[in-house]
């Protein structure tokens, strides 16, 4: 199988226009040409699930269109999305900003989805992908050290809950660097598919790995990479793994 990460920043694009005519400007304008560019890259990857961070389920920005639904119907899959903030936050009441989610796209070989929330930081969904033999769980944590801290513990409960193997992807804001997450991934079992370390961010000069796939046994990681393609400031990860038949004594 093929799962493929990218933090897409609402199909906004990059560079320096970004900015104008005020830091951050760029983020009230999505690029159609960006999305397309975006579909066109994710589509020739061929993955089986999609892990979209950063996505306009359908503002004003969008002229209301659903970037998810828009995606996943390019590639045949199905979508799952939702509002990052949670359902008691104000964010979740304002407009352009209460569209703004993240996405899972999948073949139609799931088996079940549920929405869950960190207790902390003003990004707190978590999205659970249940497929047959493993589960994904997809994040974009706080950007505050203190509140990553605090998610993580509930992402370890949720990881060690799980009674398949299971895989963790996101953008983690590992901005004091992978050292951040190391007692996380020692307490949940947890291995990078990018044993190299590989920078994905800012995309047109990486220098800081804020992007993982995590995996923990019973996957087998059979291909990994970062592709270099500049439609956001994150680049794409692309990781091909296999899940490992389940010992059937426990069972017996």
């Amino acid at each position: 199988m093929r799962i493929l990460l990218y933090n897409i920043r609402y199909a906004t694009g990059t560079g320096p226009a970004f900015h104008l005519p005020l830091p951050g400007a760029g983020y009230l304008r999505s690029n159609r040409q960006v999305l397309d560019g975006i579909t066109s890259f994710i589509k020739a990857e061929d993955p089986d699930v999609v892990g979209l961070i950063e996505v306009d389920t359908g503002s004003i920005r969008t002229g209301m269109l659903n970037q998810a639904e828009f995606i996943g119907g390019e590639l045949g899959h199905y979508s799952i999305y939702e509002c990052k903030y949670g359902v008691e936050s104000i964010n979740a009441l304002m407009p352009i900003v209460r569209k703004q989610g993240n996405a899972f796209l999948a073949s139609p070989r799931v088996h079940g989805e549920r929405f869950h929330y960190f207790d902390t930081g003003i990004k707190r969904l978590i999205i659970e992908l249940e497929l047959e033999d493993a589960v994904i769980f997809l994040v974009h944590l706080s950007l505050k050290y203190r509140h990553r801290q605090a998610q993580l513990r509930t992402l370890h409960d949720l990881v060690t809950a799980s009674t398949k193997p299971v895989i963790v992807t996101g953008d983690f804001n590992t901005f004091w660097g992978d050292h951040e997450i190391y007692l996380f991934m020692q307490a949940s079992g947890l291995k990078s598919a990018n044993t190299a370390g590989l920078p994905s961010y800012p995309s047109h000069n990486p220098r800081r790995e804020l992007d993982f796939i995590l995996y923990t046994e019973g996957i087998k990681v059979t291909g990994f990479r970062v592709p270099s393609v500049r439609f956001s400031d994150h680049l794409p990860l692309v990781c091909d793994f296999e899940v490992r038949a389940r010992a059937t004594s426990a069972a017996a």
